[in-house]
């Protein structure tokens, strides 16, 4: 009796282990590209600078950040998108970068947005972007 408990126990654990890599090998192009192979940085670089910029929680938009009127500003602590319209800037999106999480964010519209970028553990300095508008541009103002 025992014996049959472990033959239909290994059988069983032989039949879920087959479907599990059946199913991976399936859907394995899913999670790793059709080509299943590491991209270099560049390819990276190349790949997100081609990308569609979306704010948090919406639909990705059908134009780039750029026919918007946003201007991608880079820093240490992450990527903001920012606009002005009459001298009133608005933050669009922000997006941490990797070992910085949001601390605090001002979206505007106003004459100064503000977003917190704080370092976690051992990543560096903790960044703080100020934008406002020169003229219909907008601009990282110093602290």
């Amino acid at each position: 009796m025992v014996k049959r408990l472990v033959l239909a126990w290994a059988a069983t654990a032989l039949a879920a282990t087959g479907a599990a890599v059946a199913v991976l090998g399936l859907l394995g192009g899913v999670f790793t590209g059709t080509s299943g192979r590491v991209l270099s940085q560049s390819e990276i670089r190349a790949a997100l600078a081609t990308a569609t910029v979306r704010a948090p929680g919406t639909a990705a938009p059908k134009t780039s950040a750029g026919s918007r009127g946003g201007k991608v500003i880079r820093t240490a602590g992450g990527t903001v998108i920012a606009s002005c319209v009459g001298g009133r800037v608005t933050l669009r999106s922000w997006s941490p970068a990797q070992g910085y999480s949001v601390d605090d964010v001002d979206p505007g519209p106003r004459q100064e947005a503000m977003v917190e970028f704080d370092a976690d553990e051992d990543e560096g300095a903790d960044v703080d972007v100020r934008i406002g508008c020169s003229g219909d541009q907008p601009v990282t103002l110093p602290r």
